[in-house]
């Protein structure tokens, strides 16, 4: 089943106690798509500028995913600096280049218009709201969301809400969203702005998945070994949005095993830098590693 993804696509320069790596390929089209094509064949919309290797695009198409809605535009590439200290648990953004990304108006193809399952990356709600005004019926969207749009741009947020199917947030994020301090009040609250499927993200505790009647809770995988957070999220959503759209289903029996299928993809990403543990990683490791999380998590 058709599974569209809208976001940014990076050279992130990212650096943590032990290492340093340059401009390796990122943002959160990259991770999103590459985890996804685990399951099927993402399409990608993005904007890349002409300083974009040939080499990164040939891995999206090596992998799987439709790059007929990627934009080579003039300029230089989205570019992003963070560097980790302590535990990992947060980046400081050391910069920001945005760039081509700074002018994207995203132009979804007419072969993509059709497409039943839709992601929203981070971004600006009034460009995510213009995507879904070229995307006809889909049959689930979630959308991805921060800090900054909940400050910024609250209004088409909250209209952004009414129009997608499910959210998907970190725990500071539905705290600042709701206006409420404990996770399950914010949720509810959450939930009655419009989506009926909420996600919470809680890094290293796992996430929770809400809907008005039910409720569903994960830890994450355990990992004694984490090099790169960057992209954890995104990674977390490809893989649980890619099982959805092979299933061709999102009732909420299939969104908890998405979720466990997102914490699975998500705990190989943050193994390497960038995307090159995914690069190494078959599906036939994912499916132990599923199995394995699964003994975990049950009495």
């Amino acid at each position: 089943m058709s599974l569209l993804v809208v976001g940014s696509i990076a050279f992130d320069t990212i650096e943590t106690a032990h290492r340093r790596v340059d401009n390796v390929l990122g943002g959160s089209a990259s991770y999103f798509s590459t985890c996804a094509s685990f399951f099927t064949k993402p399409r990608l919309v993005g904007v890349v500028g002409s300083d974009f290797s040939h080499e990164h695009i040939e891995f999206y198409r090596a992998r799987g995913i439709d790059t007929s809605g990627l934009e080579i535009a003039e300029g230089r590439t989205f570019r992003w600096h963070g560097r980790y200290q302590g535990d990992l648990s947060s980046a400081l953004t050391v910069s920001v280049e945005l760039n081509v990304f700074a002018d994207f108006r995203p132009k979804i193809p007419a072969a993509f218009r059709d497409s039943r399952f839709v992601f929203l990356a981070n971004g600006s709600p009034k460009t995510q709201l213009a995507v879904l005004e070229q995307v006809a019926h889909p049959d689930f969207v979630l959308a991805d969301s921060m800090n900054l749009w909940i400050e910024t741009e609250r209004a088409p947020l909250l209209d952004l809400m009414q129009r997608v199917d499910g959210l998907i947030l970190n725990n500071h994020e539905a705290v600042q969203l709701s206006g409420r301090s404990n996770l399950i009040a914010a949720a509810r609250k959450i939930l009655e702005m419009g989506p009926r499927v909420l996600i919470i993200k809680k890094a290293e505790h796992g996430a929770f998945l809400m809907t008005r009647d039910e409720f569903f809770a994960i830890p994450a995988f355990p990992l004694g070994d984490v090099n790169d957070p960057t992209g954890a999220g995104d990674s977390f959503a490809g893989g649980m949005m890619g099982y959805l759209a092979n299933t061709r289903a999102h009732s909420f029996a299939h969104l908890k095993r998405g979720l466990l299928y997102g914490t699975v993809t998500a705990s190989y990403a943050i193994e390497d830098f960038s995307l090159e543990r995914l690069k190494r990683l078959h599906r036939t490791e994912i499916e132990h590693r599923y199995q394995d999380f699964l003994r975990l998590i049950t009495p």
